[in-house]
Formats: C-alpha cells, sequence, structure tokens
C-alpha cells in the first residue's frame, strides 16, 4: 500500500481540524482584507521610525568639504601646495582622504575635496574656514559637499513668500494691573513632576494654576516675567498670559541650563550632551524669542562656567571669555564686534554694568606685570579706567544694582609657597575691597582693608551701603559701610559674633535678612539698616534658600527636598521678621517670586510718595480692615452653610424615621416605644433614702 505524502497528511489535518472547530462553535476569524480595500495609512505612520534610519544618498559625504579658490599649480608644486592645504584644515579636525582633481597636463583645477572623520569637524571648518585669504590673490570659498544638492533644487523665479497671519501673543504683563500689588509664585514639588503658580493674596493665597509633569526638571521665570520656561527633553517651552498657554518652544535636544537675555529679546540654550545626539551636534544656541529662530549656535569650547555669554543691560552686546581674548558680539547680526575679539593676555573675568554698556576685567599677575582691573567702553572700546594691583591671588566683581559703584574684591596674599600645574598655594592672605565711584568725575577708587576671611559680600541694591561677613570660627562678624560722593567709604556698624554666612537685601534696601544656612541650622536675623535695629531674631530649622518678594514686603524661607527629605516646605514671612504662613509640602523642591516689571515713577515721585506715606496708610489700613471682615464674613458664611447642610440631612433622617414607625409597632406587638422616655404618665416613682452621717454634739 502506498504511503501518503507529508503534504496531503498536513492538508487532511487541517481539514479535521477546521472541522472539530466548527462542531464546537469555535472557528478563527478572519483577518485578511476584502477584494478592493484600500489601506489609508501612509509608511511614515505606520514605519515613522525605521524610515528615519532608511539610508540616503547623501550618507557618508557629510563629513566631505569643497574648497574653491585653491591655486592652480603643476605637478612640481602640487606637494609644497598639499602641505600649506593639510596646515589650514588640519586645525579644524582630522583629514582621513583629500582629493586634487587635475587636467591632462597634471595641473590642478582649482578645487579640492576634504574628508573628515566627524561631520562636525566638516561644519567647524566650513564656518571658520569660509573666505580665508590664502594670498593677495587667493581667498578659500568653502562648502558642504551636501549643500550642492540643496543650491541645485532652487528655483529659477523667485516666489515672494507668503504672509503669515498674526499670532496675538496677549497681555504677557496682565499681572502688573492687580489692584492691590498681589505677587505671584511657582512651587515645584515631586521631584519637578508637579508645578504650580500661586497668587500670594491676603489672608490665604490663591492658587492659579497646577499642571502635573509641566517641566521634566525644573522651571525659570524671564528676567521681566513675561514668561515661564519649561525644560524638556526636546527643549525648551515658554509659556505665557492669564491662562498660561505656550507662546513658544525651541528645540534642543538635551538641553539642561537656559539664559535669557535682559529685555527679553533673546534666549541662549545650552546641551552639555549634545555629542551623544547624532542628529544635534549644537551645544549652545541663542534664539529670537519673539520669532523663535535660531539666531546663531557656538561651540561650548572654553571654560564651562554657566553662563557662558554676558548680556549688556540693553541686549545690544553679549561677550565671552576666551584663552588670553575677551569676544564682544553685536545684535542683532550676531557678529564679532568689529569683526575681530580684544586681546587681553591673562584676563580671568569680566562683568557688564548693569546700567551702561560698560564692561569690567581683570587680568592676573604676570611675573613682574601686576594684575589690574580695567573699565572697557562699548562699543567705542575706550578704556575709561584702570586699577593695577599687587600680590593678588584672586578677583570678584560686584555691581551695584544702579550702577552707581562697582566693587572688586582683591584676594591678596603676603608669599606664594608652591605653584603646581593648575593651583598656586599662599600663605599671609588679606582681603581689599576696591570701591569705583562710576558717577563721579574720572571715577575715583577708594579702598577698604580686611585682614580677616570674607564669606559674603552684598550691595544694597538701591542706596550706598554694603555689607560684609567676615572672620574665623565663632566670632564672625557683619560690618556695614557708607559711600559717600567724594569720601571714602565709612564704617556704619558692626555686629559681632553672629552665625550667619549668607546675606541678603531686601529689593528696595534698607531692609536685610542675616541667615545662617548651611551647616548654621537655618538661624535668621531680620534688621532695619537706618538705624541698625534688630528687628527680630529666629530662626527656621535646616532652611536652605531665602528669597525676598519683588516689592520688599515678604521674605520665604524654604527647606529644599533637594537638601533634606523630612520637614520640607516654606514660611512667609513680613520684612519686619514676623511669621506670617507656614507651609509644610511633601516633595518641595522650590519656589520662585515672579519678577515685576520696573517702576514706570521717576526717583522725584517715589520721594514724594515716601513723604507722604502717612497718608496713603490710612487707605490701605482700612483696605486691610476691609479684607479682614471679608474673611470674617466668609468664615461666618461657611459655617452658616454647614449649619444648613446640617438641618436639611436631620429633617430628612426624621422623615425617614417617621414614614418606618409602622414597621417598628409590628415588630413590638403594637406597642408604642418611640415615646416612652417623655410619656410622664408611664412611669413609675421610687424614693431612695441613705443615710450617710449622724454626729452628736454636746453643748454645755
Amino acid at each position: 500500500m502506498a504511503r501518503k505524502k507529508d503534504s496531503d497528511k498536513s492538508s487532511q489535518g487541517s481539514e479535521g481540524t477546521k472541522q472539530d472547530k466548527i462542531e464546537n462553535n469555535d472557528e478563527e476569524p478572519n483577518f485578511s482584507d476584502p477584494e478592493g480595500f484600500g489601506d489609508n495609512i501612509t509608511d511614515e505612520e505606520l514605519l515613522g521610525d525605521l524610515l528615519k534610519q532608511k539610508p540616503k544618498e547623501t550618507d557618508g559625504v557629510e563629513s566631505v568639504i569643497v574648497v574653491d579658490g585653491v591655486p592652480q599649480v603643476g605637478p612640481e608644486r602640487l606637494e609644497k601646495l598639499t602641505t600649506v592645504v593639510n596646515k589650514i584644515f588640519s586645525k579644524f579636525g582630522t583629514i582621513v582622504n583629500e582629493y586634487y582633481p587635475r587636467n591632462e597636463d597634471g595641473h590642478t583645477k582649482g578645487y579640492i575635496f576634504l574628508e573628515y572623520s566627524n561631520p562636525k569637524h566638516a561644519q567647524e571648518a566650513v564656518k571658520l574656514a569660509n573666505n580665508h585669504k590664502l594670498d593677495r590673490h587667493h581667498t578659500f570659498l568653502v562648502n558642504l559637499f551636501t549643500d550642492f544638492k540643496k543650491y541645485e533644487e532652487v528655483p529659477d523665479e523667485w516666489e515672494p513668500p507668503e504672509p503669515q497671519p498674526y499670532v496675538e501673543q496677549g497681555n504677557l504683563h496682565y499681572f502688573m494691573l492687580e489692584p492691590d500689588a498681589y505677587d505671584q509664585y511657582c512651587i515645584v514639588t515631586g521631584g519637578g513632576s508637579n508645578v504650580q503658580i500661586w497668587q500670594n493674596s491676603a489672608p490665604d493665597p490663591t492658587k492659579l494654576e497646577e499642571r502635573a509633569r509641566w517641566s521634566e526638571t525644573y522651571v525659570r521665570w524671564s528676567p521681566l516675567g513675561s514668561y515661564l520656561a519649561t525644560f524638556h527633553k526636546k527643549g525648551v517651552a515658554l509659556w505665557g498670559g492669564a491662562k498660561f498657554s505656550q507662546k513658544m518652544r525651541f528645540s534642543h535636544t538635551g538641553v539642561q541650563f537656559i539664559d535669557f537675555s535682559p529685555c527679553e529679546k533673546y534666549l541662549v540654550t545650552y546641551s552639555p550632551h549634545a555629542d551623544d545626539h547624532p542628529n544635534d551636534m549644537r551645544r549652545l544656541i541663542i534664539w529670537d524669542i519673539r520669532t523663535g529662530m535660531e539666531k546663531r549656535n557656538f561651540s561650548s569650547d572654553g571654560p564651562a562656567i554657566w553662563p557662558i555669554f554676558r548680556w549688556s543691560q540693553d541686549d545690544r552686546f553679549f561677550a565671552r571669555i576666551g584663552s588670553d581674548v575677551l569676544s564682544v558680539y553685536e545684535t542683532p547680526s550676531f557678529g564679532l564686534l568689529e569683526k575681530k575679539s580684544i586681546k587681553i593676555p591673562g584676563i580671568r573675568d569680566f562683568s557688564w554694568s548693569p546700567t551702561d554698556n560698560v564692561l569690567a576685567y581683570w587680568v592676573a599677575e604676570d611675573k613682574d606685570v601686576p594684575a589690574r582691573v580695567t573699565l572697557l567702553e562699548i562699543p567705542s572700546r575706550n578704556e575709561i579706567r584702570a586699577k593695577n594691583l599687587f600680590n593678588v591671588a584672586d578677583c570678584k566683581m560686584h555691581w551695584q544694582k544702579s550702577g552707581d559703584y562697582l566693587c572688586v574684591n582683591v584676594n591678596r596674599y603676603s608669599k606664594i609657597i608652591r605653584k603646581e600645574k593648575n593651583e598656586v598655594k599662599y600663605s599671609g592672605m588679606y582681603y581689599n575691597f576696591e570701591i569705583f565711584h562710576m558717577r563721579e568725575k574720572q571715577i575715583p577708587v577708594d579702598s577698604v582693608e580686611i585682614k580677616e576671611v570674607i564669606h559674603a559680600f552684598a550691595w544694597e541694591p538701591v542706596g550706598s551701603k554694603f555689607a560684609i561677613i567676615h572672620g574665623d570660627g565663632p566670632n564672625i562678624s557683619v560690618s556695614f559701610y557708607g559711600v559717600k560722593t567724594g569720601q571714602t567709604p565709612s564704617l556704619l556698624k558692626r555686629f559681632e559674633k553672629k552665625a550667619c554666612n549668607s546675606l541678603f537685601w531686601a529689593p528696595c534696601g534698607q531692609f536685610i535678612v542675616l541667615a545662617g544656612l548651611r551647616n548654621l541650622g537655618g538661624t535668621l536675623e531680620f534688621v532695619d539698616t537706618n538705624d541698625f535695629t534688630i528687628m527680630n531674631s529666629t530662626e527656621h530649622f535646616a532652611c536652605s534658600d531665602v528669597e525676598w518678594d519683588p516689592t520688599g514686603r515678604y521674605v520665604v524661607t524654604a527647606v529644599s527636598y533637594w537638601k533634606t527629605k523630612v520637614d520640607t516646605g516654606f514660611w512667609v514671612w513680613s520684612f519686619q521678621g514676623k511669621i506670617l504662613k507656614r507651609h509644610n509640602i511633601d516633595t518641595f523642591c522650590g519656589l520662585q517670586w515672579r519678577p515685576r516689571l520696573p517702576t514706570l515713577l521717576t526717583p522725584k515721585q517715589q520721594q514724594e510718595i515716601r513723604k507722604n506715606l502717612k497718608k496713603y496708610s490710612a487707605q490701605f489700613e482700612s483696605k486691610d480692615r476691609i479684607r479682614l471682615s471679608k474673611a470674617s464674613k466668609e468664615l461666618i458664611e461657611k459655617r452658616a452653610k454647614l449649619m444648613k447642610d446640617f438641618q436639611e440631612y436631620r429633617a430628612k433622617r426624621q422623615e425617614q424615621w417617621q414614614e418606618q414607625k409602622q414597621r417598628r409597632l409590628e415588630l413590638r406587638n403594637n406597642i408604642d416605644t418611640d415615646e416612652l422616655d417623655s410619656d410622664t404618665k408611664n412611669v413609675e416613682e421610687e424614693v431612695v433614702e441613705f443615710f450617710i452621717k449622724e454626729e452628736i454634739t454636746v453643748i454645755d
């Protein structure tokens, strides 16, 4: 008998299986498409991730550049030409391949191809070597090889761009119209997963907005309070308006740091790990906030101190420090000022004036050449003042907020112990404060010398005083100095043996908080510097942050989740040091007050208001009383509502009790037990007498 084929067996087996399933009413569903079915799903929707990895014709040539303007030489001079070209272009990266096209006679054709090991090096070569002058007759024109396809696709006829519809931004400064001048603040909790916006209203704050996963790390207000910036894996988003709608977003993968220009025209984003993302090799980018366009990107070579760029007060200029150079750029061209950097050998640090286009920088000592602090006017680059300093170990520059004074904190030494590669050891340290009077003729400089270690320095924002924390161990002192026109700084007050290491001036001056943060346990002292009265001495245990509100009426002390995991939250104080509110919040990460726009009042108008403050204070006091009575009225209304709800609930239950009376009578043999307690006739009176005590008193 012939054996059946395997295919026959399988077909019979499958038919038997199908028959069994039909008998058991367990037929398999049919997933095949009917005839004439058309699928409307595109390949991009179905295979979007895979299509991104699809090879392109340009793959492998992103690292190739084309250099035009190369001298045309014969075979006898080709070796010399390649040496010169390699010397110029090898500065940008490793050249792995080169090609010099030649004609029938062996002469070069005037253009060459160079291939780098990394596409980033090719982009750097195009940026820096384009228009490089080799000699009087030859100028290099450098392009990426992939740019040729882009230029070939440019249409022959120019078509004007279509006008885009105007997008209304809304009132970004609506919070300034609040009639009672209540400030807003932002709270981040849950390690950055939850963001809340509050209004500091009285008697209780009002929540304006709360969103989960609004930001992936932290948030930041813009300098004028117009925008709230949130951080995401793919970039930064800006939110604004009364409903905090998204106003702009900037795509920059892995961004970790941002910096706004003072007038909020531009935004700087920095991604330290941009090299980890092959599609985004730009680390430092400057954006136009209004349009969302990228204005320019930079490499992050040089000292990694944030902010890398520092802006002038009017957004006209920004600068960065390099190796023995200071590069000043101008807007809106974003090119170097006068197309060249300022060569300053030994430059260590610089700082812009907060009110003028004046730049201060200091240069370290070099053998017999002393250190030097210089004030430079921009854009003219004129030196308006310079000061030589000897035996300098380090300098720190502190501008007063009004731009009236510049203080240079100079750390000086008596002797150099030893020098190493990246570190120098000094002995006999002492400290000087060089005060530059910016508003006086020829900018005179005064000096204040302190022999003890300096822990903190802070200018009064509006005024002419500054405070210093100095001393060793338990003998920490706080000294206040006053600066007057034509006079050297004078000591106004010194507090001895204070447990503090930080200074926090009120935005309008006069009041200051002396705080002992970190290892000092959170001690707080509120001082009025008009007469140096200590208004209150208290503490907020484990306090990590102190923040004044923009008006100077309130102070917030906070315990951040990043410092400790228990008792996190923030306390609100008055400027006199009176505790107003305690908010204990689990996983509280931080609080930021929303900045306010500068006042439109002139100094004279502000002075008039201060003179007539008693006249205005009566209005404010009556408003406060109305607000408190309103709060009491709200409390009474709340209690009345609770009582009303209770009465309604009680009436409903009484009605239900009456409806169930017949059922109770049936269960109790028609004996009404509901009224037993109130039935006076159905009562048995029982008199019980107790013999307590008997005494016999004999009377003579």
